[in-house]
This record gives structure tokens, C-alpha cells and sequence, in this order.
């Protein structure tokens, strides 16, 4: 019998694991040296970690529409994936309510799936042009909009501003830490993505090139065209967006989380290279290697339990302390329950609530709850 787990590409679940650990490398390292340099951490990651979560999430999505929910009706498939993201959604709100410090994730990430759905019926050749016309436009639909709307809040979105829906969606589609309508750029590279044979070893060489030029690109004609002296002020990270009441070159910034053109071209770019790169690895390396692979970062498998966790542990009442060297701590909990999990070929427990609505969808297709 084989476990819930079989049948996953190693490769992807590599990649989630590493954008998991770039997260908590940007929570709890310090994004400058003692000198003042940008740090390697913040460099490698800063923006970049949420962004390949992002467009790992359109992958999932990807791979959600067409297994294990293939022959579903179409409402009840649309239905189960809505419900599992208002479940991770509301999780989201839960932990945006701890003392962290932590720009929760979870709550845009649901509203990137629900606003996502839509664009799973599209075909390829749409979905491509699709994600170029929006790194473009949405930014700039975004500095036009944001100067209209409601001051945001700093904190995390809270089950609080469940009463305020209005500030709430604001923040969501636009003026929080990740606004959801640039954000669904990545979303739609990811559809993208999920769409091709991501077994094919010449089609994932061509993605890697291709997502190190962009990368590089972008960060080029950013670096040519925008004001150096407020891209080095900004080089740590933004808020998840330029300034409301900025002028028009905010938006030639590359900086981390500014939600720019330019920022959401360069980390798209990192974020295909990584995914590529990884399931690169998985394909050439022999099975044996592949499945140690696939438990030595099996926390990829298990991002929602793992990412939650790691929220928890940031809270000053929980081991361990709030400081750079805690790193380490973060790290090894993590990797360990990944590995654990994966040896034991079981889901992390939020995974399998989350995943409850799916299975419900798959129990009635094939007549029986499994």
C-alpha cells in the first residue's frame, strides 16, 4: 500500500523547503551586517523566499485542478479548493494575532487561491502572456488605486478585522506585506509551470537559463534606471509596496517586497531558476539519492504545519529566544519533523485538515471517503 505521500515530484517539495528556510532566515537573521552591508541572508532571500512560495503555490494549484480532482464536477472541485483556502485563510488571521513581529503569509495566500481559480480554466498559451501583461500592469493599477483607499495597518491581518472587511480586503488585494492583486503574477507563472512536463530535463535546463536571465535583467534595468541612493535605502525590503503618495519612479525599484515591475520580474526570475534547479536535481540524481533528498528536506512536504510552527516558535513565550543565533534552533525543529514525517509517509497534521475539503471532493467523485 502506498502512502499519502508517494507519487510527489521530490523536486518541488526541495523547493518549498528551501523557500520555508529563506523565510525564517529573513524572521530572525539580521538583514545588515554590524558594517551596514546588506546581509548574505537578506541577499539570498529577502523577497525572494516569499516570492518562490508564491509561485510554488500557482504550481500547486496547477497540479490541484488536474490531480488528484481530475473527473470532479466542476463546481465541487472549485468549492473543495475555495474551502481550503478560507481554512488556511483563517489559520492566517490566527497567528497574525500572536506577538511575532512576523508578516504573516497565510491570509493573502489564501485570497491568492481563491482569486486564482478562475485562471486554472485558461490554457497555456493564454496563462503565459497572461503573467507578462501583469507584472507590468498591476503595479501600475496599484499606484494609481492605493492613493484612494484606506490607510493601512502595520500589523498582521487579524480575525479583528473580520469587522472591517473593507480595511481588510484593502490590505489583502493591495496595501499590505503581500498585496494579493501584483502578487497574482506569481500565481500565474506558477499555472504556468504546472502546466508543462516538469519531468522533461532539456524543458527544465531552458527554464533555469531563462529564470537566471530574467533575474538578472531586471535587477540590471532597475539598477540603470532607478535613483541609486533610494534603492540602497530600500535594499533591506519595503512593506509590500512603494509609497501611496509616491511619484512614478518608485516603480523602476527592484527592492524586496515594492511590489514593482521590476521587483516582481527579478524574483519570478529566482523563483523559476530554484523550482527548475531543483527538479533538475531530482531527474539526474540516482532514485536512492533522490528519496534521502526528499527526507533530508522533507520539510517541503509540510510547509503549512512547519511554517505555523515556526510562527509559535517566534513568540517570546516559546523556546528559543528571540535572536539572530536562534536560527539554528528554527532550522534543525523544523528539518527534523519534515524528516520524521516523511520517513513516517504521513501529512503534516494542518495539512490534513486543510486537506479535508479535497478529499471530501475526491470521496464523492469515487463514491467513498478514503
Amino acid at each position: 500500500m502506498t502512502g499519502p505521500l508517494e507519487g510527489r515530484l521530490v523536486g518541488l517539495d526541495v523547493a518549498r523547503c528551501l523557500a520555508l528556510l529563506g523565510m525564517v532566515a529573513t524572521h530572525v537573521l539580521e538583514a545588515r551586517t554590524p558594517g551596514g552591508d546588506l546581509s548574505t541572508a537578506q541577499w539570498l532571500a529577502g523577497g525572494r523566499a516569499s516570492a518562490l512560495f508564491a509561485v510554488l503555490a500557482g504550481v500547486s494549484l496547477a497540479l490541484m485542478t488536474r490531480e488528484p480532482l481530475r473527473g470532479t464536477p466542476l463546481a465541487l472541485r472549485t468549492a473543495a479548493i475555495a474551502v481550503r483556502a478560507v481554512l488556511i485563510g483563517l489559520l492566517g488571521l490566527v497567528l497574525g494575532g500572536l506577538d511575532t513581529g512576523i508578516a504573516i503569509i497565510l491570509s493573502y495566500y489564501a485570497l491568492l487561491f481563491v482569486l486564482g481559480l478562475p485562471f486554472t480554466f485558461l490554457r497555456l498559451r493564454w496563462i503565459a502572456p497572461l503573467a507578462v501583461v501583469w507584472v507590468v500592469g498591476a503595479p501600475v493599477l496599484s499606484h494609481l488605486v492605493r492613493p484612494r483607499l484606506p490607510e493601512r495597518g502595520y500589523d498582521s491581518p487579524t480575525l479583528g478585522q473580520l469587522g472591517d472587511p473593507a480595511q481588510l480586503g484593502s490590505e489583502l488585494l493591495l496595501t499590505g506585506y503581500y498585496p494579493v492583486l501584483p502578487w497574482l503574477a506569481y500565481l500565474l507563472v506558477g499555472l504556468a509551470l504546472g502546466r508543462l512536463d516538469l519531468r522533461n530535463r532539456s524543458l527544465l535546463g531552458a527554464l533555469a537559463l531563462g529564470g537566471l536571465g530574467l533575474a538578472v535583467l531586471a535587477t540590471q534595468v532597475s539598477r540603470t534606471f532607478a535613483d541609486p541612493k533610494v534603492a540602497e535605502a530600500n535594499a533591506t525590503g519595503m512593506y509590500g509596496t512603494t509609497p501611496a503618495d509616491g511619484d512614478w519612479s518608485w516603480l523602476l525599484l527592484a527592492a524586496p517586497h515594492s511590489a514593482t515591475p521590476f521587483d516582481l520580474a527579478q524574483t519570478i526570475g529566482s523563483a523559476v531558476l530554484v523550482i527548475a534547479v531543483c527538479l533538475l536535481l531530482e531527474r539526474v540524481l540516482p532514485r536512492a539519492a533522490a528519496a534521502v533528498l526528499g527526507v533530508v528536506l522533507g520539510a517541503g512536504a509540510a510547509t503549512l504545519t512547519l511554517y505555523s510552527m515556526h510562527v509559535v516558535m517566534r513568540t517570546e513565550q516559546v523556546w528559543p529566544a528571540e535572536e539572530p543565533s536562534s536560527y539554528v534552533s528554527h532550522v534543525v525543529v523544523l528539518l527534523a519533523v519534515g524528516a520524521v514525517l516523511r520517513m513516517l509517509r504521513l501529512r503534516g497534521p494542518l495539512e490534513v485538515v486543510a486537506g479535508l475539503p479535497v478529499r471530501l471532493a475526491r470521496a464523492q467523485r469515487n463514491g467513498t471517503l478514503r
